[in-house]
């Protein structure tokens, strides 16, 4: 039996001459043209030598620091804005820049420098049976582009690292930061041109806004590798809407959990140093676990700590009990009921959200449930719980008796870092210069051919 054909109408011909493509707006050429001049410029640097990329680095470093004055101006003006819009202090703080902020940006350069040449390294390699010679080198991804929020230390450290990894730079700072990037990516493209590179493999497309980073998601074949770095909303956006291959960089919601065989004296310093250190970081401490072994021992010290930095704690029921006993709102400590939004939520802030927990089994629960897979540590001094922790706890970076502020790639010896990314293809955690590179394969033979 014949069955019934379906109909359908026909495909439109997508290549038909009176079907004119649209006329690109003055920002997507503008954009284009940028990502197409990094192209274009990359393959200066994608087999230069360790010792002439670090030359330039280090001249990049040096000229940071000459031009302090110049670049704490521009800054100057975004804080001013800043101020006017009254942005948050965590977000300002990133914003904000210092000589001696400089100074260390400027060092972060002179690090990755010092670091070994991730290009060219072997990876893997073998003589097969019949002869053929395999070698998988590392090589440049080639051109990356970021997407970031009001960091000026980002433009750097990104610019940097990429040029270390043999790659070209597409940087979109955001408007918050704009005057500051411009300096910023002015003093290095100044570094490439004396140094006889091309003034593209840096560029900066902060001028064209948000419809900027709407091209820069649908430039593949111009960008070949994107990554956004900044809160939830701008991230999540990127991954969404992106047509280019994306490394997704994670919010930092990160756990820090008291066990009942923690030292109480390095649990608060940890937990002060955790929270307090810098609030506008992803690796700040967010959420406060505490084993109910030892939770009215453990809280009022931490409190303590925590009360002259103005820190609010958003408590569950059991801390707040224990927290109104021991007396310590009256030492100037704010307590307020958590919600069940603050388990999930990155402040930023000089607040905190305070749980206790009846055993290991319900912290490991807690934070499966609410974690953004960036960073989480332990405080015990029981080893069998330590590895448990860091065996079962899947996040990014997993860590025992320490501070999650050390969860970042120049404290992990990387020179800098690109971001943390909190997925499991390509990279994750702390992204350095090995984490910049793709590889390929090298196949030498001898006239072989397959039978």
């Amino acid at each position: 039996m014949d069955r019934p054909r379906a109909t359908t109408s026909p495909a439109p011909d997508l290549e038909a001459p009176d079907a004119p493509a649209p006329t690109p707006t003055s920002v997507e050429a503008a954009v284009l043209a940028a990502a197409r001049a990094a192209k274009e410029a990359q393959p200066a640097i994608a087999t230069m030598h360790r010792g002439a990329k670090d030359a330039v680095l280090l001249a990049m470093a040096d000229s940071l620091v000459e031009r302090t004055e110049e670049i704490l101006e521009a800054n100057a003006r975004d804080l001013a804005a800043a101020d006017a819009a009254g942005m948050d202090p965590g977000l300002r703080d990133r914003l904000a820049l210092t000589a001696a902020r400089v100074a260390a940006i400027a060092q972060q350069l002179r690090a990755a420098a010092a670091l070994p040449d991730p290009v060219g390294e072997v990876v893997r390699g073998s003589i097969l049976a019949n002869g053929l010679e395999l070698r998988q080198v590392r090589v440049a991804l080639g051109v990356v582009g970021m997407v970031y929020e009001a960091r000026p230390n980002v433009t750097v450290d990104a610019a940097g690292l990429c040029l270390k990894a043999g790659s070209a730079v597409v940087l979109r700072g955001g408007s918050a930061a704009l005057h500051s990037n411009t300096a910023l990516i002015a003093v290095l493209r100044d570094v490439l041109v004396a140094s006889d590179l091309p003034a593209d493999l840096i560029v900066g497309i902060d001028e064209h806004g948000r419809e900027g980073v709407d091209v820069l998601m649908r430039a593949r074949g111009l960008i070949d590798v994107l990554i956004p770095r900044g809160g939830a909303g701008l991230i999540q956006a990127v991954v969404r809407g992106s047509q280019v291959p994306v490394i997704e960089t994670g919010t930092g919601n990160t756990h820090v959990l008291i066990d009942e065989t923690a030292d109480l004296e390095l649990a608060a310093q940890i937990v002060e140093n955790a929270k307090t250190q810098r609030i506008g970081v992803c690796n700040s401490l967010e959420t406060l676990l505490v084993h109910r072994g030892i939770a009215e021992r453990a809280l009022p010290v931490i409190a303590a700590v925590l009360a002259p930095h103005g820190v609010t704690l958003h408590a569950d029921d059991a801390a707040r009990a224990i927290l109104e006993t021991a007396g310590s709102e009256g030492q100037g400590l704010r307590v307020v009921p958590a919600t069940a939004a603050d388990w999930d939520t990155e402040y930023l802030a000089l607040d905190l959200a305070v749980r206790v927990v009846p055993d290991l089994d319900a912290a490991i629960a807690h934070i499966r449930a609410h974690s953004s897979g960036h960073t989480e540590s332990i405080l015990t001094a029981d080893r069998s719980a330590e590895r448990r922790f860091l065996a079962e706890v899947d996040s990014a970076v997993v860590m025992a008796n320490a501070s999650t502020r050390f969860s970042d790639g120049g404290e992990f010896g990387f020179g800098a870092e690109i971001g943390i990314s909190t997925q499991k293809l390509h990279a994750r955690g702390p992204m350095g210069l090995i984490e910049l590179t793709s590889t390929k394969w090298l196949v030498i033979g001898d006239g072989q051919i397959r039978p």
